[in-house]
Parts: C-alpha cells; sequence; structure tokens
C-alpha cells in the first residue's frame, strides 16, 4: 500500500506496500490508492486498502477466533448428525479410511483459503478473492457464482444443525418416556425455537457474540475429549473392542456401487463437519491483527478439528456392535441408538446431553457465520432490498437484519422435514457441495489464471501454494459429482430414496445463473468500494544514470472487477 501524498510507482497487480503494512491483493486498479488518515490503526489501514470502510469494532482475537470456527465446526454433534453418511455408506473401514483420506485434501483447500484471507482480510472472503483474481472482464461473474454458493451453504447450516439438535433432544425425551414418540411438528417447531433463539444471541454486540462462542467452543473441546475417553472406558461390550482387521478391512458396502465409491460417498461426513473453518475468513473484519490471525485460525480449524474428528471416527468404529440396528432404530437418531447399544442408560444419557449443549453451541457459531456472509454480500448490494440487510445496528454494532433474513430463511428451509428425511438430509449434502465449490472457485482461478495479479500477505505458503491449491481442486472437483450420488440405483430407486442435492443446490444456482444472464451482469459489478480513494498514475522518467519520479494525482475514481477503472465527472 502506498500513502496519498507520496509518489509511487505503480505495481503490475492491484496490491499496496508501505513500509507499515504487509501487502494485500485488492479490488482497487493499479495505483488506485485510498486515502488515509493518520488516527488508522494497522487493520484499519488494511480494509481501507482492500476498499472497505472499517464499521464494524476489532473484539476477534486469534483465539476468540478460533473458537467460532471450532464451534462452527461442532465435531461432536457434526459426528452425531452425519453418522448416517460416514457409517451407512462403507461400514467402519469407510469411516476411518475415509475420515483420514479426504482430511489430506481438505487441508490443502484450507491452506489455500488460508494464503487468500492473508491477502484479502474482508468479511467477503472467498467472493471478493474471485472477483479480484479473475480474468480482466470475468470479475462480476465469478463474485456472483462463488458469492450465491457460498451464501447457499451457509444459510443451510444453522438449519441443518438446529434441526439435528432438535432431533437429538426429542430422542433423549423419547428415552426417558417411552410412550413418547416425536411427531414432525413437534420437531419443526423446537427447531424453529432454537434458531430464534441463536438469532437473538447472533444480533448481541460483537464482544458478547465473541464471548458467548469462546465459551461454548471450549466446552465443545472439553467434551469432545470427554466422550473420546468415556467410551471407551465406559462400554458394556463383550469383548471390549473389535479385532482391528474388522475395524480397518472389511468394508460393509451399502450402496449399489463399488466399493471404493462406497468409499468416496462417506467423504460428505467429513465434507460437512469440516465446512465450517472459512468463518474466521468472514470475521476477519471483526478481528485485531486480521491478515495474520485469521488464517491461523483457518488453518488452526481444519488441522485439530480433522486430527480430533478422526479421534472420534476410531472410537466409534472399534466398539459400535451392530451398524443396521444403529442407523434404523425406532429412536431415529443413529448417535443417541449408537450410546445406547454399547453404554449404560445414565453414561449414555449422560454422552447424549453434552452432544446437545455442543450442537447448540454449534448452530450459533454457525448463525453467526452466516449472517457475515449476508451482510458482506449486501454491501455489494448482491441481494433485492440489499439497503436493508447491509445495515448495522447503531446500537449493537452487528448486521442485525441479516442476522433476521438468515433466520427466516432456516425456519422456511426446515418445512423440508414434512417431505420426509431424505428431503431435510438434502440441507446436510446442499452445505458440503455449496461450500466446496465455493472454495475451490477463488482457489482455481489464483492457481490456474492469476498470474502476477496475486500478492501473497504476510501468511503464506511459499513456492508450494499453487501445488497444494492445485490438489485441492482437484479434490472438489471429484466429490461434487459423488455428493449428488443416491445410495441406491435402477429399481431400488425410488423417490423417497433419491439424493435430491443436485436439485435443491442445482436449482438455485441455475436461477442465479439465469438472472445473471438476463439481468444482473448489467448492474452487478463485484465488490463496491465504499471509502474514498484517489487514482495515482505515476511516470518514472530516465535521465541519463539518474531517474526522476513525478506522480499525478486524478479524481475519485469508481472502481469495479470487470477490468477497468475510470474517473468520475
Amino acid at each position: 500500500m502506498s500513502f496519498p501524498g507520496k509518489a509511487t510507482t505503480a505495481s503490475k497487480s492491484s496490491g499496496y506496500d508501505d513500509v507499515d503494512h504487509d501487502p494485500v491483493t485488492s479490488v482497487l486498479a493499479n495505483g488506485d490508492i485510498p486515502r488515509f488518515d493518520d488516527c488508522m490503526d494497522a487493520d484499519e489501514r488494511v480494509i481501507t486498502a482492500l476498499g472497505y470502510k472499517q464499521e464494524f469494532k476489532r473484539e476477534f482475537s486469534l483465539w476468540t477466533t478460533f473458537c467460532v470456527s471450532f464451534a462452527v465446526l461442532g465435531l461432536l454433534p457434526s459426528f452425531a448428525s452425519t453418522m448416517y453418511y460416514g457409517m451407512g455408506y462403507a461400514g467402519t473401514a469407510g469411516m476411518v479410511w475415509g475420515w483420514i483420506i479426504a482430511m489430506v485434501f481438505i487441508q490443502c483447500v484450507a491452506m489455500s483459503m488460508a494464503e487468500l484471507c492473508s491477502a484479502m482480510p474482508t468479511s467477503g472472503g472467498l467472493y471478493y478473492a474471485a472477483a479480484v483474481l479473475a480474468p480482466p472482464g470475468y470479475g462480476p461473474y465469478a463474485a456472483w457464482i462463488t458469492g450465491w454458493s457460498n451464501w447457499i451453504g451457509q444459510i443451510t447450516a444453522a438449519p441443518s444443525v438446529d434441526y439435528a439438535l432438535a432431533a437429538m433432544i426429542l430422542a433423549a425425551g423419547s428415552i426417558q418416556n417411552p410412550d413418547y414418540t416425536p411427531t414432525s411438528w413437534q420437531t419443526y417447531l423446537l427447531t424453529t425455537f432454537i434458531l430464534v433463539i441463536h438469532a437473538g444471541i447472533s444480533s448481541m454486540p460483537t464482544k458478547w457474540v465473541a464471548r458467548f462462542n469462546s465459551w461454548g467452543s471450549t466446552f465443545n473441546m472439553f467434551a469432545l475429549v470427554a466422550v473420546i475417553i468415556a467410551i471407551p472406558a465406559g462400554t458394556t461390550n463383550s469383548p471390549k473392542f473389535t479385532p482391528s482387521n474388522d475395524v480397518w478391512g472389511t468394508i460393509a458396502n451399502m450402496t449399489d456401487y463399488p466399493d471404493g465409491v462406497a468409499v468416496l460417498m462417506t467423504f460428505v461426513s467429513v465434507i460437512w463437519t469440516m465446512s465450517g473453518y472459512d468463518s474466521p475468513f468472514h470475521l476477519s473484519e471483526e478481528c485485531s491483527n486480521a491478515n495474520i490471525a485469521s488464517p491461523r485460525a483457518i488453518v488452526m480449524t481444519s488441522g485439530v478439528g480433522g486430527l480430533m474428528g478422526w479421534f472420534l471416527q476410531l472410537v466409534v468404529a472399534y466398539t459400535v456392535i451392530d451398524i443396521d440396528e444403529v442407523l434404523n432404530s425406532d429412536l431415529g437418531q443413529p448417535w443417541a441408538s449408537y450410546l445406547f447399544q454399547v453404554m449404560s442408560r445414565k453414561a449414555a444419557l449422560a454422552i447424549l446431553a453434552l452432544t446437545i449443549i455442543c450442537g447448540f453451541s454449534m448452530g450459533q457459531g454457525c448463525m453467526v457465520a452466516a449472517s457475515r456472509v449476508t451482510y458482506a454480500y449486501a454491501r455489494d448490494d448482491c441481494f433485492p432490498l440489499s439497503r436493508y440487510w447491509k445495515r448495522v445496528s447503531s446500537v449493537t454494532k452487528t448486521p442485525v437484519n441479516a442476522v433476521i433474513l438468515n433466520a427466516v430463511l432456516g425456519v422456511l428451509m426446515c418445512l423440508l422435514l414434512f417431505a420426509g428425511d431424505v428431503a431435510i438430509g438434502a440441507l446436510f449434502s446442499i452445505g458440503a457441495i455449496a461450500q466446496f465449490v465455493a472454495f475451490a472457485i477463488p482457489i482455481a482461478i489464483r492457481v490456474f489464471f492469476v498470474g502476477d495479479r496475486f500478492r501473497r500477505g504476510p501468511w503464506h505458503l511459499g513456492p508450494f501454494g499453487p501445488w497444494i491449491g492445485a490438489l485441492g481442486v482437484g479434490f472438489v472437483l471429484l466429490m461434487v459429482p459423488i455428493l449428488c450420488l443416491p445410495a441406491d440405483t435402477g429399481s431400488n430407486l425410488t423417490p423417497e430414496l433419491m439424493n435430491w442435492t443436485c436439485l435443491v443446490w442445482g436449482g438455485p444456482m441455475i436461477a442465479v445463473t439465469v438472472w445473471w444472464v438476463v439481468d444482473a451482469r448489467k448492474w452487478f459489478k463485484g465488490p463496491k468500494v465504499n471509502v474514498e480513494h484517489a487514482l495515482y498514475e505515476d511516470v518514472i522518467i530516465g535521465v541519463g544514470d539518474d531517474q526522476e519520479q513525478t506522480g499525478a494525482t486524478l479524481a475519485d475514481a469508481s472502481v469495479d472487477t470487470s477490468g477497468s477503472s475510470s474517473p468520475k465527472r
């Protein structure tokens, strides 16, 4: 970055250097320098260089940012919610092998995302990165597709988590009272109630939200460790553990596909569980020292979460007795069924209670992250009525309207449960596929198209960046069709057993693509700069062995990502 008033040489990339800051890769065109105030701190200058005003209080630290993203992972409730997919497609071998294989590639995606975050620490996250890095003229379309896919994944996260949480609460009630059978309406109303509570907490001041998520995430970590220790110690199985040959070597293929495809299908559990590590990117405008702390939080979340999640997989794989009974129990919740299969009633209820508390914290983290994404995209007028959704409350200094919008959409999406288990289950697959497509687009652009237009931030992967990014993109390309496969084929496939992910995610994506072609391309130009800035044209004039550098200030410029920058008149 460069300060107004100083003569500078325009860089080939959209990035700026000065003695105070590491580089950023900005939507502002070459040489277009924002106006800095002397009172700005380092973080405010970075966000200003990216083209945005500082509107939030920076009350998140590395730890509290990590806590939010780890809460969004919610390993214990996530595993409980997606146990049907991890165990139900390929048995225990699919669980243990599937998790560790998928995690290698997921870590590649996470590290590549962290590199982008360090260069562009803004709430728009992947959407902003796609706009800036896309080839000239394609920035708005890249931002449009990335933003909508990411947003769809974000807004389905809290409803899917809260639905699973409501199902666990009612399953616990059914265990306590065997005569009680939960109805769809009861599950829906309880899910709605939880969503409303989460919306209320997410609308509080940033400091309160950070504190709440810090407590919740800390509890999540302790609860996960406690469960990993308690299940092997408290199992009532005889023998206590399943032989390793059976756990690792026998693929119980419960699909109509070859064993290898069945193992790949188990990845939906890993991908959905691990899709929350982008949260630090979206919270970067509320984080102190964001271009270092936020990417570190991304990598910490993915690394710690992946390792601890695999330990949980191992514990369950070595102790489960009858997979069929777990998946088809009358309780309607595989995690609860598993606990009562391997532990005493009191111990099972205690672990189920821990899972419920962790699930509440996870749903809260999802609501916070989604509201920041909605705010960031509304700030750039991506949505109808964006002027309402981008408002920041003058009281709490948080995007309350965006929170309310997400909560209302979540309540409406949960109506899918009245169409059956497969329909509501689509929320989980949508979250997985939508998020990873959004993750892959800017990474693919950075790896294959960016040339010298990407300027690394202080956290980067060095010369390995493109190679690591290519592995992550390849993994996503492989998994997109796999995530859309139904478990059954041919005459075994019925509408009730169909995987509707391709329709429920693909339908909205086709709709926004048509919207783009018909209308949006005429007015949507990508991230909208909302700071005062000046365009500097710098000329280096050679005079013998000496050089004289001069700078000329142009008028305040209007900037878009279609490859042009023109002075206002």
